[in-house]
This record gives structure tokens, sequence and C-alpha cells, in this order.
């Protein structure tokens, strides 16, 4: 190739300068010019130092597209991780004192005799399911013990917040009128289930309640909650969406894209993160080595808190001055909330293989958080053992009654396998249905139609 002349060289890295990135190598610039498909790279040091100093300048607090206002310093400083974390905001001790009255909230007794009903509500629940799945009678369950305090969350939300959950938040569908009949009838995956059995239990979702259905795999609803806030920013609605996950989840690709995305595009999003203490048997201290989950929030230019998980109050103040921030202001809010997971992660799972049962059994014992709810009406006289007495009998009379009921209905039909995909079902689908209709026929040993409504 002919050797480029410097009336081209000078022009090349004219674009250079304004139009690419230009590299300067020791006071020369490092020039690319491309020509008939071939390039070549040549060094000039006339006026390449000079053109560096030009640009100073003419522009001395020039900014790159990647610029948040810049100061620059001559003093060499790698950020370390705060040595103290992140302090939990907490409202009220392990006694159920409220530590600061400015931080009460102030709800009524009724409401917060409510509350507290659905957090026995959910615990007892989980007892019964959980022992239905070690008798055969379920197939699977997962228990929300030592987690019941979430719900001052649900508390905080306005009935047209959309909710994505993950698998411990039934706490909200409870709270937004989701009935234990309908816990139980997804659970048995009867024909009563508004998911027609085609779920695992506990995987939740009511479009009349506003809560998307459950997905088994992690971190998939992140992105999906800020893109249904960014369409709920359009309506104009006054509305956000809340998006729950643990914090093993927050080691998946898709917690950073749903953050950033919600960040850059101003989503009205809540990100609730319930750092439990283990991704199933990983503890907290082999999954990151950052102060929990809230500084990367922080990373991405999101408004972010820290709270005592196990504190009912704390969760409803965060949460609630969480949305204000989100429909207000149109910008994304992480929560974590640390709290600790009593339960196995599910009934697939022995923890007593990974922790000390001592530890669980003390955590249990002294931060619970039904417990602090309760000594915290006591404190006001709102409540006595006989009124607990009470409850808990009739709430377990009432959960046994749902349980009975719902063991006890058919199965879906056979033939709701093949429907609500498309209006008309193709002629692949069609083939298939047919030749499972031949097979439950052939082998009526091994498919029983009698537990299903209207057999096949």
């Amino acid at each position: 190739m002919q050797s480029l002349t410097r009336k081209t060289l000078q022009a090349c890295c004219s674009l250079t300068r304004y139009n690419t990135p230009a590299c300067f190598l020791g006071g020369a610039r490092y020039c690319n010019y491309t020509m008939m498909g071939r390039s070549s790279r040549r060094f000039y040091s006339n006026g390449g130092a000079s053109s560096a100093s030009r640009l100073m300048e003419e522009d001395p607090e020039r900014k790159g597209p990647w610029s948040q206002g810049d100061k620059f310093t001559c003093k060499l400083d790698f950020m370390q991780h705060l040595a103290q974390g992140m302090k939990p905001y907490r409202v009220m001790d392990h006694t159920g004192s409220v530590l600061d009255d400015a931080h009460d909230p102030g709800l009524s007794k009724q409401e917060v005799t409510d509350l507290y009903s659905k957090m026995v509500t959910l615990h007892i629940m989980d007892g019964i399911l959980y022992e239905a799945q070690r008798q055969g009678r379920i197939s699977f369950y997962m228990t929300h013990y030592g987690e019941e305090a979430m719900i001052g969350s649900a508390a905080a939300l306005l009935p047209r917040d959309v909710v994505f959950g993950q698998y411990r938040e039934a706490f909200v569908l409870l709270h937004r009128g989701f009935t234990v009949q309908e816990c139980m009838n997804q659970c048995f995956s009867n024909m009563h289930d508004g998911g027609k059995g085609r779920q695992m239990p506990v995987h939740y979702g009511s479009s009349k309640h506003n809560f998307q259905t459950i997905s088994s795999p992690l971190g998939t609803q992140i992105p999906q909650a800020a893109g249904a806030a960014y369409a709920l920013k359009r309506q104009g609605d006054g509305a956000c969406t809340i998006c729950y996950f643990g914090e093993g989840a927050a080691s998946e690709g898709d917690f950073h894209a749903g953050l950033n995305m919600a960040a850059t595009l101003h989503c009205p999003t809540i990100f609730f993160c319930r750092n439990n203490g283990y991704a199933i048997s990983t503890p907290a201290s082999e999954q990151y080595r950052g102060d929990g989950i809230a500084p990367r929030g922080i990373g991405y230019g999101i408004d972010t808190v820290v709270v005592d998980g196990n504190d009912v109050w704390a969760v409803y103040n965060a949460t609630r001055a969480a949305r204000a921030i989100a429909v207000e202001q149109n910008k994304p809010v992480l929560i974590e909330a640390k709290t600790y997971r009593v339960g196995h992660h599910s009934t697939s799972d022995d923890s007593t293989k990974y922790r000390d049962r001592k530890e669980v059994e003390e955590r249990a014992q002294f931060d619970n958080p039904i417990t602090r709810l309760r000594r915290y009406m006591e404190v006001k006289q709102w409540w006595s053992p006989e009124d607990e007495s009470q409850l808990r009998h009739n709430i377990r009379k009432d959960v046994l009654e749902c349980f009975k009921s719902a063991e006890q209905a058919p199965k879906p039909a056979v033939a709701e396998l093949f429907t609500d995909v498309y209006d008309s079902i193709p002629t692949s689908l069609q083939y298939q249905q047919d030749e499972l209709v031949e097979l439950t026929r052939k082998y009526p040993e091994y498919y029983s139609m009698e537990d299903h409504s209207n057999g096949i």
C-alpha cells in the first residue's frame, strides 16, 4: 500500500478526534486508517501531544457519555467495602417495644389484629401442608417459618400494585383476599385450582389479586417486574410493581439486568430481597463477600435500604416509603430484609445436613416475628392469652376444613392439558390428545380417570 501523506493523516486523526476513540501512546497518536479494505496503522508524533492539550484547553471539563459530572482527583484510592456494613432499620425490639414512637405506624387495633391473624394463619397452614407432603398427600411444599413479618410489605401496598413473587409470598395473597381454600386447591391441584393443576404446589397466581403466577426458575420475575413497571408508568395509573426474591436469586444474571433496566428507564419498581441467610444449602457467607445485597442497588444508582426482616413494622414502613418514591418519582427502590429461614428450604431438603439444629432452635425462639408482634399487642393491652388460644383454635379448625375439602375434590379433566394456549387446537396438538386418550384406555390400571373431573 502507498504511504499515507501527512495531509491524509491529519484528516484521518481529525475524524478520530471527534467521532471515534483516539489513543495516545507516549505522546504519539496511534492512528487507524482504512483504505481499499486494508488497514494501515502509523504513529506520528508531530502535533499529537499538542492536540491533546488543545482538547483540554477548548473543553477543560469535557464529558463522555459515561459521565455523571465526574470530578477528577490525583489521589489513587480504591473503594473498599463498608467495615461496619449498612445498619438495618428497626422499629421494635425483640420484646415488642417500639424504640422510637415517631416510627410506630399507628395502625388501629383492628388492623393490627387482622395482620397478626394472617401471620398465624400462614404459620398453621404451613405446618399442616408440610406434614401432608410427608404423608404423601401432596407432592411438594415450602414453608414460610421465620419470615412471616414480610406481610408488612403487603400491608403497605395498594390493590392495584402488581406483585411478582418467588416461593414464600403466600402472605401477599392472604392479605389481598386470596383464601386458605384457594391455597389448598392449588397445592392439591384439584379441579377448583385457578391454574387447573398445571403448577407445582405453592406456585400460586391470581389475576384477580394482581399476583403474577410464580415460576420455578430463579430470578425470571426480576426483569419482568421492571418491564411491567415501565408499562404502568406509561399508563399513568399511579401504580408500581413489587418483586420478591431471595439473596440466592440475586446471584442470577436476571437480577442485574432487571435492576439496571429499572434504573436507566426510571421504572416504578420495588425490589424486595428476602435475605434469609441460605440459598437452599449455601450460607450467605459463601454467596458473596460484600455487605449483603443492598450495596448492589447503590451501584446501580437505586435508592436502597436494609431493614430488620423480623420486624413487621420496619418492613411496613420501609415498603410504604419505597412505594411513595417509586410512584411519585418514577424510580426503582431496593429493600433488603434481613431475616432467617427457620424451616428447611423445601420438603426436598434436610437443612440439618448443613447447619446446626441448635442454631435454628435459638433463632426460632428468640427472634420470632409472630411473637414480636404479639408482644407489641400485649404492651398496648390489645391481646391476652385467652385471645391467643381462641384465635389458634379457630384458625386450625378452618384450615383443616379447607384441607379436607381440597383433598376430596376431583382433579381437573385430563383434556385441560391441551386447553388455554390456542384458540383452536392445531392438528399436532390434537394428535397428541388423541394419543393420550388411547393410552389411558389401553392401560386403565395405570391411568385411572376416576379421580378426574369428567374423566378425560
